[in-house]
Formats: C-alpha cells, structure tokens, sequence
C-alpha cells in the first residue's frame, strides 16, 4: 500500500477560548508533513492533512505538547487466522499503517485486536482491509459480548479443526507403524507408491493451510509459523522424491514421507490442544459474558410485556420472577428476595434484598418476585462494566511482551538462516547430502514462535480470569505488575476497614433538639457519606423540607441551603472557616472524640446550634485482612478523615501501627507523595469520593465495591465486594500471575535455545522435532492454565483486638 497523503480529523479538548485554539492550529503548522492545519473552536475539532512520514501519533503529541488533549477512541476487533506470534505481529503493523491509527495491540491468546483512533469519525473499514491485506480477517466487536452466532461459528471451526486432524491422523497411522517396525527391525512393509499415496493428501489436503499460509506471510514480507512448517515438510516431500527417483534399481530409498506427514499431523494435533487450553484461560469471561438475559419483562401503562435487553430504558419497572437473572441494574420498588451474585462478586452466599437495594445485572434472583427501577442499561450496567474492565486487562500488553514481540519478528527469518547454515555446513562437512537436508528440516521444525507469543497474554487471561471469578477486577497489566511489587497498604477507615453504617449514639443541641436534627437531615439528603446516612436513619420518620445549594467540602463536612437558611455541618475546621465559633461544645467534642464517637458539628445562618455524635465499628473481616497483609511482609496504615481520636480507637482494635486522623482528601495526597518519595511502592484502599486523590496518586489505587463510581473509576483495581481480605487475595493473583509469566518466557525461549543447536547437529529426527513444537504451545499454555484453579486464601475472620 503506496503512502500518500491523507486529511485527519481530531477532537481537540481542553480549549477555552479562541486563543486555545490559534496555539493548537500553530503546533499543528510547525509540525513536519502536516499541512492545511485548522481549528475550529466552537466543534472543538481539529483538520489537517499529513504527508508520509507524518503520522496520527506525531500530531496527538504535538497537540498534547501544546497543553491540550485529543479525544481518541478505541475500536475492537476480532482477528482470523493468527496461529503465532509472527502473525500477530504482522496484523499488528498493518494496523498501525492505517491513517490515524495512534497505537494498535494485537492479543494472540485472545485472537483480537485493540486499535486507538485519534479521527473524531472513525471508519473501521480501512482497518478491516489492512488487515485483510495481511491475510488475515477482522472482524469488529459489538461491544455486547459473544453472541449464539459467535458461538455457533467457533463451534463449527472447532468441528472442522477436528474432523482434518482425524483425517490427517489415519493417513498418517501407517507411517507409524512403519517406524515402530523398523525400530525392530521390520522394516520396508510400506512400498514408496504406497507413502506417497499416503501423504499427498496430508501434505496438500490437512497440510493445505500452511502452504497458505506461508505464501500470505511471504507476499506481504513477513515470516511465521506457516513458513517454517510449508518450507519444512515440502522439503522433506520433494526430497523424498528425488531420493525414490534417484534410488538404484533394486536397493530401497530411505524416504521422509513419514516425516512430512507426522509433522502436519502432530502440527494440526498440537494447534488443536492449543485452542482447547486457551478456551480454558478465557473461560471466566466466556462465563460472565453469558450472564447477561437476551429480554426482560418490563412493565408499562400497566401492561408487561418481554423486550429485547437493549430496548429497556432507565426508570423502567422490571419485573423478575424467581430463579430468573436480573436483566438490568435496577432498585427494588417492590417485594423481597435474595439473589445470587456469585459469579460477579465472588460472594457464595444469596444476599437478601429489599426495597431500595440495588440489584445487580446478571445476578440470580432467589425466592421472590421483585419489580426493579432501572437504573443502569446497557453498557452502564455493573456486568457490562465487569466485562469491558476483563477485556481491556486481558487485551494489554506487557512491557516484557513487547520486547517478545520485537523477538519474534525476526525469529522465523534467523531460524531460516540458521536451518541454511546448518545445511551448508554439514555438506562442507562431508556429510552425505540426505543428512544436511534431514538437520535443516529439523531446525525448521522445531523452532516454532507460537510459545513465545503465547507465553504472556495466556497467563494475564487466565490470571485477570481467575481474579475476576474471584470478586477481583484488575484494570490493565500495568496495574498487576505494580500491585505485585506493593510494600505498603494505605486504608480509608470509614466504610473499608468500619462497617461504613455508623448510628448515632449522642445529641446535644444549645436549643432545640428536634430542630437541629431535623435541619441536618434535610440537609445532608444530598450526601452519599456514612455519617450522613446515620442522621438520616435517625431522624426517620421526620417529614423533612426540600434541600438546594449542596456543596460537599472534601473531609470536612457539607454546606447547604434547608428553608433559606444556609446550613453547615462538619468539623469544627469547617464551621471556623464559616465564620461560626465551635469554642461552645470544644469540650464536650474533645469529650466524645476521647470516647471513639465521630462529631459533626451543626450550625445555621452564623450560629451553632449544637452537636451529633456517631459510632461506627470495624468490620468482622477488617483484623484478619491487617493481619494477612502483615504476615506478607506489607505494612498497613490507615488514614480518615474522622477525628484523631476516633481514628486512633480503630488502628488500635485492628494492630494498625501507622495512622493518621482528621486528614483531608489533599492530606492523603501528600502522605502517599511522601511515601511513593521513601521509595516505597504504595496501593491505597478506599471507596469515597475523598478517597480519589490518594487514589490517583498511589502506585495501585483499589476501590472497594459498593463504594462510589468516582473512586472506582480513578482505581486500577475493584474489589466487588467490601471485604478488605481480598487486598492481600489482589497481591497473590498479581504475584501468581506475573511469576507464571516469567516461567512461559523461561520455558519458551529455554525451548528453542536448546532445540535449534541440537536439531542443527543433526541429533533430531524431523518428526521428534515436529513433535516437540506442537508440544511447545501447548506446554506454555497449560502452564498458564494452572491459574485458572487459583482461588483466594481468604484468612478465617478474627476478632478485634482490645
């Protein structure tokens, strides 16, 4: 595909006025090979045309350089075709070819490819063809999972995989009993014409592929497994004929039709465990992806009837009857049931729900009829975003993965030389011309990429997998290598390692009483903290007035505005910078603090009004998770936002050594900063929006389940339910994950650096060496397949000290 010059259109952001846009449109005039640059303010888009070499990457850095951002999106594909890492490679590059392309990774396991776009319109089409160029297909993702037709064509390529190995092992049966025979001596039972019928049809009927194949990858300059096995067993069928030609009358040739054949068999054989053992690793998301109703009965005007997933709207009644799965995310508005969330948390045990509690999409219901409130559709729900998180971890790339690749782009033309050299040399060696051509054979055989290429991306699939299964979602492989080198564990306190229900245990208000309640609690109404959720508990049953002007001070407290007068409640921080005097209640707030209480101070309009005290407890898991962490050589701190004291009640009844109380969101910040600064590698645990900075600034962030989106998103990892033993289960993945790694590159590369020199001295017979590399694939991926048994060594749960 000739280079020429092609326009591109971006989504710039971060514009804010028409300055912005004049810097953005000079940055993309200075750029070599980009002409015609314009910006336009009002779409926030950006036009210009690129002359080779300027490409889609150089533009997005040079706006990016100018202090802006591109909008880029990512487009999935499934790929067709691929049988090893020099594949990959190749769909890769073609993909990277493509105007606008920004980045593109291509997951051999998975068989799928992952393309960043910086054009605002992207057309998958050009990306379809390039890789159709290649010769392979591609083939886009809906984004909704697997579909039955998906499933019905994997079936029927397995079928067919499986019907031309059968017919490949039969006509290759006798050349095994041939060889078996002349082990004892008993040779010669098959006559020349009778090998030859045999293997015509192996070699250019199951064999078919690979002569395919290999002229693909050659046409387009690239080199794979194809090459390697076309160029070997043709060798070995041609110089079986010229040996049977050239053979005196009288004295029977030693022919290597048997070679030619057994290798396509043992070849076909060895990709078809390989396919069986990477189904195993993409099993959990197979599974979860599978959960997901195909219609749900939706109730409107009165009237149900059962619709396709897709067309459920948000605020539609659903209705689930018991036994079914839950179509949507959605809150009970009616009824009481228990539901079955264990293949989205990891949680065996039904959770009961009633009205109010959200029901999760994919979940099981128990016992109960509920009608549900959609609240989640699509691609918002917690399955779909379960599956999308899977796929984008599964679909990354390791650094040491890259290094792999650029490996296994030269390896098949190195092997090819080597096979040369190893020809030559033998022949100069004086070796009879039958033994140089049965060593290069062997070293074309025997040397196979797939290992290589397989080695990474099948132990991340079936490790993510298995995390996943478990209730433990990991973002990308960045995230996995970080976690498994964590040393310290930063906690929220409220809601992760507490209970996050905490209730109000005292009252003191300089005046009245019910008043003071009931204003904190119309106020607090727009509050998804604990401690809010407590004063709304207590003053149920109060009939409160309408809140506006909402404002949540990060750490401190909250401000509104409750029947025109402005309300503040919060620390006494807060109320000072407020202008409201805490000295009032000083003592009696130093006097509950000393007693473990958390204190929110309430004040209107300028005046305090008086004090709420609250009391939340650890939960029952939070000192086994404290003590499995220490047990892992890792050091725990906790951090809250809650009073000293307070703070300080906790750490001491879970043998928390570092804390630190009344700490604001930016306080965490800094104290992760200050750590990351000592050199230690940190993940920080938490599940509100105060706990985001630290989250973002950490070396893992973790969000707990159940918490806010604002911390999941920020998070590499979420847990899916709030049980803090899965932080050290998250480290154990991470580090069975990556220690699998190093064992498939170990053995892959281990492989080929002893199986090339011994096939190039001659000491392999070709079907032992096609024997071994159909075993190669399949070894390193049932070494990664091992993980997919890992489950969480969950600690037995312990009581808090005293």
């Amino acid at each position: 595909m000739a280079a020429s010059a092609h326009p591109l259109r971006l989504a710039v952001t971060g514009m804010s006025c028409a300055g912005c846009a004049g810097a953005v449109e000079r940055a993309l005039t200075r750029l070599p090979g980009a002409r015609d640059a314009a910006v336009n303010f009002a779409l926030a888009t950006a036009e210009v045309t690129l002359d080779p070499p300027a490409t889609a990457q150089d533009v997005v850095a040079a706006v990016r350089d100018a202090g802006y951002g591109v909008a880029t999106q990512v487009l999935r594909f499934d790929i067709g075709g691929m049988r090893c890492a020099g594949c990959s490679g190749a769909v890769e590059k073609a993909l990277a070819a493509v105007p606008g392309v920004v980045s593109a990774s291509v997951n051999l396991a998975l068989a799928t490819a992952e393309v960043e776009i910086a054009d605002a319109d992207p057309d998958p089409a050009p990306l379809a063809a390039a890789v159709a160029e290649a010769g392979f297909s591609a083939k886009l993702q809906s984004g909704e999972g697997a579909s039955t037709a998906d499933a019905a064509e994997a079936a029927a390529r397995d079928a067919a995989a499986g019907r031309l190995l059968l017919l490949s092992a039969v006509l290759s049966a006798p050349f095994l009993v041939e060889m078996v025979a002349m082990a004892f001596g008993h040779g010669g039972l098959l006559p020349p014409w009778a090998q030859l019928a045999l293997a015509i049809p192996v070699e250019f009927g199951a064999g078919w592929r690979f002569h395919v194949g290999a002229v693909k990858a050659l046409r387009h300059g690239a080199a794979n497994m194809d090459v390697l096995v076309s160029l070997g067993t043709s060798v070995a069928f041609f110089f079986s004929i010229y040996l049977w030609q050239a053979a005196p009358v009288g004295r029977p040739p030693h022919l290597y039709f048997e070679a030619a054949a057994l290798i396509v068999t043992l070849v076909l054989f060895g990709k078809w465990l390989e396919e069986r053992a990477k189904r195993g690793t993409t099993a959990a998301i197979r599974a979860l992806m599978a959960l997901r109703p195909e219609d749900a009965l939706v109730e409107r005007d009165g009237e149900q009837a059962r619709v396709p997933v897709a067309e459920v709207a948000v605020g539609d009644v659903v209705i689930v009857k018991p036994g079914e799965r839950v179509p949507v995310d959605g809150d009970v508005t009616d009824g009481a049931t228990e539901a079955d969330e264990s293949l989205l948390t990891g949680e065996s045990l039904p959770v009961e729900k009633q009205v109010g509690d959200r029901m999760a999409a994919g979940s099981i219901n128990g016992s109960g009829l509920v009608r549900l409130s959609a609240a989640r559709v699509g691609a918002d729900t917690t399955l779909a975003r379960i599956v999308a998180l899977v796929s984008a971890a599964q679909g990354g790339k390791a650094p040491i993965q890259r290094l792999v690749d650029k490996v296994a782009a030269v390896f098949v033309p190195v092997v090819a030389g080597v096979a040369f050299l190893a020809f030559c040399a033998w022949l100069l060696a004086g070796a009879p011309l039958e033994h140089a051509v049965t060593a290069a054979v062997s070293v074309l055989v025997i040397a196979c990429p797939c290992a290589l290429g397989l080695a990474t991306p099948a132990a991340l699939v079936a490790g993510t997998g298995a995390a996943a299964k478990a209730g433990i979602l990991i973002r990308d492989i960045e995230t996995l290598e970080r976690a498994d080198a964590v040393d310290t564990v930063i906690f929220d306190k409220t809601g992760t390692l507490t209970e996050g229900r905490p209730q109000v245990t005292a009252l003191h208000a300089l005046a009245d009483e019910t008043g003071m309640l009931r204003l904190a609690a119309a106020a607090q109404a727009g509050s998804e903290h604990p401690l809010a959720r407590a004063i709304l508990a207590k003053a149920a049953g109060m009939a409160l007035p309408p809140v506006s002007g909402f404002r949540a001070v990060g750490g401190a407290g909250i401000t509104a505005t409750v029947e025109g007068r402005r309300i503040v409640i919060g620390t006494a921080d807060l109320l000072e910078r407020e202008g409201v005097s805490a000295a009032p209640l000083a003592g009696l707030v130093r006097e509950w603090q000393e007693k473990g209480r958390s204190v929110a101070l309430v004040a209107a309009e300028g005046a305090l009004l008086g004090a709420i005290g609250m009391t939340d407890t650890p939960r029952p898991e939070s000192a086994a998770a404290v003590a499995a962490l220490k047990a892992r050589g890792l050091t725990p701190w906790m951090l809250s936002g809650d009073s000293a004291a307070a703070t300080a009640r906790i750490a001491g009844e879970l043998g928390i050594v570092h804390f630190s109380g009344a700490a604001r969101p930016e306080d965490k910040a800094h104290r992760v900063a200050d750590l990351r600064a000592q050199g230690r590698v940190v993940a920080v645990i938490g599940d509100g929006v105060n706990d985001a900075p630290a989250l973002a600034a950490a070396d893992v962030g973790i969000a707990v389940g159940g918490g806010t989106d604002v911390a999941m998103e920020t998070a590499g990892i979420t847990l899916m339910r709030p049980d803090p033993r899965l932080v050290a289960a998250t480290f154990d993945i991470a580090h069975a994950t990556r220690r699998t790694i190093r064992q498939n590159l170990f053995w892959a590369f281990a492989y080929n650096v002893v199986g090339i020199p011994v096939a190039a001295l001659g000491l392999l017979h070709p079907t032992l060496a096609g024997a071994a590399m159909a075993m190669s694939s399949v070894s390193v991926v049932s070494n990664a397949l091992r993980l997919r048994s890992w489950r969480p060594k969950i600690a037995p749960l312990s009581q808090p000290r005293a």
